[in-house]
């Protein structure tokens, strides 16, 4: 893996060579701003960039990442809210017309969840959005197969909470934003679609 230094070595070649080529992109993102119209909602995983994952440009998505990509349900406190903040923004002041939930298989995150961490941790405390899903899994089947069903029931559950924003639930009503959850395999690069109707999931071809 690594080291930091490796990664001042990679900003060296980015900088003499992937930046040169694309010195109009960036100067246009620089001057004009970002205008993306996705908007994804990421696990912090090292594994699964959404970048690297769409073969997209700089400014072309806007993306959030936490653990375990969740979204959390609307909850106005005094208190930090990282990932509905960039809802807002991306949402409310980039006014993207798609949201994505990207779930990635072999996720730490819901392992966590598994764990029951508690609310003694900040992981444990995060995670517990799913303790519900969890717990409506079918607990005769393997706890490999529990893992793979609440990653995938984990993004519904998080297209369902999107919908708990006035501001996303309004535009989504209105025709002007469309909410999408996809599933990354990180051993085989195949890339999953849910179906919106059936809440399944189907391999992109």
């Amino acid at each position: 893996m690594p080291e930091f230094a490796t990664l001042l070595d990679g900003y060296r070649r980015f900088r003499t060579g992937r930046f040169v080529q694309q010195n109009a992109l960036y100067r246009n993102l620089a001057d004009a701003g970002q205008s993306p119209s996705v908007m994804v909602i990421a696990c912090c995983d090292s594994r699964a960039d959404p970048a690297l994952i769409f073969d997209t440009a700089p400014g072309e998505i806007f993306v959030v990442r936490n653990v375990a990509n969740l979204v959390p349900p609307y909850s106005p406190s005094d208190k930090f809210h990282g990932t509905s903040a960039a809802l807002e923004f991306g949402v409310g002041t980039l006014g993207v017309s798609h949201v994505m939930v990207l779930g990635h298989a072999r996720c730490g995150g819901i392992d966590a969840v598994f764990s029951k961490q508690g609310e003694a941790s900040f992981i444990g405390r995060w995670v517990s959005i799913l303790e519900e899903t969890r717990d409506g899994l079918d607990q005769s089947v393997p706890a490999d197969e529990q893992r793979v069903c609440l990653e995938l029931a984990g993004i519904g559950q998080s297209i369902k909470n999107l919908m708990t924003f006035r501001f996303v639930a309004e535009r989504v009503t209105a025709g002007h934003l469309k909410l999408h959850g996809c599933y990354f395999d990180i051993a085989t690069g195949v890339l999953n679609l849910r179906d919106p109707e059936t809440g399944k999931f189907g391999e992109i071809g």
